[in-house]
């Protein structure tokens, strides 16, 4: 699983004029799943079911 941050620099993701990631291919807002046993978050798209793992 990619980070956010790679994809956003490979161009598999893009940042709107409001700062949302969202996935180049389908051109949807990615989600938030939020596991509370792992460090970071997973960003999923709703269409595609593409996922991208973001660390803070």
């Amino acid at each position: 699983m990619k980070s956010v941050r790679k994809a956003l620099r490979d161009g598999d993701l893009f940042k709107d004029t409001y700062e949302r990631v969202n996935c180049d291919d389908c051109e949807k807002t990615l989600k938030t799943e939020n596991d509370p046993a792992e460090v970071g978050t997973v960003r999923v798209c709703p269409e595609c079911g593409g996922e991208w793992k973001e660390l803070r």
